[in-house]
């Protein structure tokens, strides 16, 4: 499973998820730096992305939409670099189980796990 970071997230994370989400990337890497939501979820949808964002646009556009692609919501407030990688690391399984095997459109991923 390959993880795109939207820009409220770090794309120094990025080299840091590559051992547990191979392929992953953040969207400044791939030129899509200030395009609209939209552009992104189509961007993700014909790479086999995961969209993760703190931003609820994409949670309303999966709701809209369906999918692919699928939506990780950050639900907790704005953490440090390390925080949120180590909350991505922790909650791999569980973050593909939903996702990748029982095929949920967008889950939703807080401090304590998923919401």
């Amino acid at each position: 499973m390959k993880l795109l970071l939207d820009e409220n997230l770090s794309r120094r994370l990025v080299p840091f998820l590559q051992n547990h989400f191979p392929g992953s990337t953040q969207v400044a890497l791939i030129g899509l730096e200030h395009a609209d939501d939209r552009a992104i979820w189509e961007y993700a949808g014909n790479h086999d992305f995961v969209i993760v964002t703190r931003d609820a646009d994409f949670e309303e556009l999966s709701a809209l939409y369906g999918q692919p692609p699928q939506v990780l919501w950050l639900r907790s407030p704005n953490q440090s670099k390390p925080a949120t990688l180590s909350l991505l690391l922790e909650n791999r399984d569980a973050i593909v189980a939903a996702l990748h095997e029982k095929g949920i459109a967008c889950v939703e991923l807080g401090r304590q796990g998923f919401e």
